[in-house]
């Protein structure tokens, strides 16, 4: 995440998507924004949108507003202005800047670790996605969240959203592809992907977290209309816990 891509098109998908699986604040969430520096590129710059609200303001009314009075003033498109929104009802922020370097990395995935503890569902909003082949700790690695982190959260009992950029691949392989690698280091999680015209978010919910959790992201999936942001239940692996069974629960 960049501070420049406050209050774009994605963004306001984001935010709209961690707000629905937040129940209302009834759901802990904790937000990993990853922030990287500011690449000088016109990245964020999808702002036409909110010259149209008799388009889009009816996905999110509340959430519309906040988002234009933030890109309304270059000095407001920082992500502080959406911390201090309250737009994700009750959420805890980590908002470090995340280093390239081997060394200053795993301390930045335990301190994150501490801050979200008691937190149900922490969101990763990396540049662009999961690991590819770069290493951890070269160059633009921070632009990556790593399978060994999304493992670490998970083992903790947490469970997970990952934003996930649309690489000029086919998208239907590759969704399985990333869909694939999640399950490596998540065997028993109940898995969602949703999905916008750019990119795409994989929530992996760990069988330990509250079963509203699982309500509102199956709520999610038919909320907003494929225009916006599409929902899909990914089928359920050996083993995991009916949904349904788990509402009393709740």
């Amino acid at each position: 995440m960049k501070h420049q891509y406050v209050g774009d098109v994605s963004d306001y998908r984001k935010y709209s998507l961690l707000r629905a699986l937040s129940w209302g604040g009834a759901n802990g969430i904790g937000v990993c924004w990853m922030l990287t520096p500011s690449d000088g590129s016109s990245d964020g710059g999808k702002l036409a949108y909110l010259q149209q609200p008799e388009r889009f303001r009816h996905f999110d009314p509340e959430l519309f507003d906040i988002l234009a009075h933030a890109a309304d003033e270059p000095d407001r498109r920082r992500l502080q202005t959406i911390e201090d929104s309250g737009a994700i009802p009750g959420a805890a922020y980590f908002n470090e800047l995340l280093p390239d370097g081997l060394s200053a990395r795993a301390p930045f995935v335990e301190r994150c670790l501490v801050v979200f503890r008691d937190t149900d569902l922490v969101f990763f909003d990396p540049d662009n996605g999961l690991e590819t082949s770069l290493p951890k700790g070269r160059k633009n690695s921070s632009k990556y969240i790593y399978l060994d982190e999304v493992a670490a959260f998970y083992a903790s009992g947490k469970s997970l959203l990952i934003y996930q950029h649309f690489p000029r691949v086919e998208r239907r392989a590759f969704l399985a592809s990333c869909i694939e690698r999640l399950r490596s280091v998540a065997p028993d999680a109940l898995l969602w992907t949703f999905t916008t015209a750019h990119v795409a978010f994989f929530l992996v919910v760990h069988p330990e977290s509250p079963a509203r959790l699982a309500v509102a992201a199956t709520e999610a999936c038919g909320r907003w209309g494929e225009n916006f942001i599409a929902g899909r239940y990914d089928d359920r692996p050996r083993g995991a816990v009916l949904i349904n069974s788990q509402r009393n629960h709740a």
